[in-house]
């Protein structure tokens, strides 16, 4: 069985990241996981911490893409298996939006996307064959999103310092017949291995990260397990 970790954040692309993809990758490797997916943030605060002007001509999705690229140099140096992901917030609101199997060009207009909210956005990610999961809905300042924008929500956020209300989130994706995930939501040293998944077999990329989610072929990690 492979250990997969779900959330996590890098400091080369998130600004609420403490840890470098070097510690992250020794960190994962030395507890057992197989894989990481690097869901940096992608929001505004993002953009203006990499000094990405949002509204210039330019390619936006390589600075955003760093933390993932980087994770990858050292995952390989580990054996560590390392997907592209990201965690979506537009202007609407506090929520977040994991994603998953995205192409690049899903995210090349970050001021389109903040401006144009969840229920522009999850059609549009539908379509390019992308997975939209809802982070941590029950967090302070979030709420459950109209279940037909997703497919799956995290129902086992261990991130240490947050009320997440998981057992609510548990019942909204059942109620709805969502997929359910789970996740470290790694942003320090004490967050690493909390959680992730369990899985038969390993994807070996962010698409088959996606397709093996939809197929519902794993089992949730809580601390203990991991």
């Amino acid at each position: 069985m492979y250990k997969i970790e779900t959330h996590l954040h890098t400091n080369h692309t998130s600004k609420c990241g403490w840890l470098d993809a070097a510690a992250l990758a020794e960190g994962y490797h030395a507890a057992g996981y197989a894989a990481v997916a690097v869901t940096d943030h992608y929001n505004r605060t993002t953009f203006e911490y990499l000094n990405v002007d949002t509204t210039a001509p330019g390619d936006k999705v390589a600075p955003f893409l760093t933390g993932f690229r980087r994770m990858a140099e050292e995952g390989e140096k580990r054996g560590l298996r390392v997907y592209k992901g990201a965690e979506l917030r537009f202007d609407e609101c506090e929520n977040d939006y994991l994603l998953y199997g995205y192409p690049d060009d899903l995210l090349a207009e970050p001021e389109a996307i903040f401006r144009m909210g969840i229920a522009a956005f999850a059609p549009i990610a539908r379509a390019a064959g992308a997975l939209l999961v809802q982070a941590h809905p029950y967090r302070k300042k979030c709420t459950p999103a109209i279940a037909c924008y997703l497919e799956g929500l995290e129902v086992r956020n261990l991130n240490p310092r947050h009320e997440n209300h998981n057992g609510w989130a548990e019942d909204y994706a059942a109620q709805f017949g969502l997929l359910r995930l789970g996740g470290s939501d790694c942003h320090r040293t004490e967050d690493i291995a909390r959680g992730g998944i369990c899985a038969g077999s390993l994807p070996e990329d962010t698409f088959q990260l996606a397709a093996l989610l939809r197929a519902g072929q794993y089992t949730l990690l809580d601390g203990e397990q991991a």
